[in-house]
């Protein structure tokens, strides 16, 4: 992924949040309707937060898991030294769980 892909992909992404923007607080009576909205809103963040590490990890894990082959290749030893390296990369998508769960339970 380039780096033009990379910046639209953030900008459409921070872009989404004034979609969801409002102005005033909603008045009693419209409170009831605006709920499904809301609802939808922690649903679509979370999908997202999880979506987008879940992306970023296997991106992650793919580089280290490639280099971390091609080192043992050459020397059986660093596999010790090499291996805790993916298993960082793949802590990556349990924050971006974790932030999904707590946008949906808050």
């Amino acid at each position: 992924m380039n780096r033009k892909n990379l910046f639209a992909v953030i900008c459409s992404f921070s872009a989404a949040g004034a979609a969801f923007a409002q102005n005033a607080a909603p008045a009693a009576a419209s409170v009831a309707a605006a709920a499904p909205i809301a609802i939808a809103a922690k649903y679509i963040a979370a999908a997202i937060a999880v979506g987008v590490a879940c992306i970023a990890g296997g991106m992650a894990v793919g580089r280290i898991g490639a280099a971390a082959m091609g080192a043992m290749s050459e020397n059986a030893e660093l596999s010790g030294k090499a291996l805790p390296f993916v298993g960082l990369a793949e802590g990556i998508c349990l924050w971006g769980f974790l932030v999904a769960l707590l946008i949906i339970l808050l």
